[in-house]
C-alpha cells in the first residue's frame, strides 16, 4: 500500500423503521390470482374480485386446474429513526 495508510472501516449501527406504506401518496395495494398448475395469471388490480373472477373463468377453461396463489402487492416504506 502507498503512503504507508491503512484501511480501516467506520461502522455505524441505525435503527430502521420499516412499515407498510399508508402515507396519501403511496401506491395502491395491487392483488392478482395465479394458476398454481400452469402459472397464469390475472392482471393486477386494486379490486381483488377481478383476479377472483379469472380464476373462476380459468377453471372452467382448464377443469384439472383447482388450484390458485394470491398475488398481493402492498408498498412499503423505511426510514432511520432517530435517537
Amino acid at each position: 500500500m502507498s503512503g504507508g495508510h491503512r484501511p480501516r472501516s467506520v461502522i455505524r449501527y441505525e435503527n430502521w423503521v420499516f412499515v407498510p406504506d399508508q402515507e396519501p401518496d403511496a401506491e395502491p395495494m395491487m392483488y392478482a390470482m395465479q394458476c398454481a398448475v400452469c402459472d397464469e395469471q390475472s392482471a393486477a388490480s386494486i379490486d381483488y374480485t377481478v383476479g377472483h373472477a379469472w380464476a373462476l373463468r380459468h377453471s372452467g377453461r382448464n377443469p384439472s386446474h383447482h388450484t390458485y396463489r394470491e398475488l398481493v402487492t402492498r408498498p412499503w416504506r423505511c426510514w432511520m429513526r432517530g435517537w
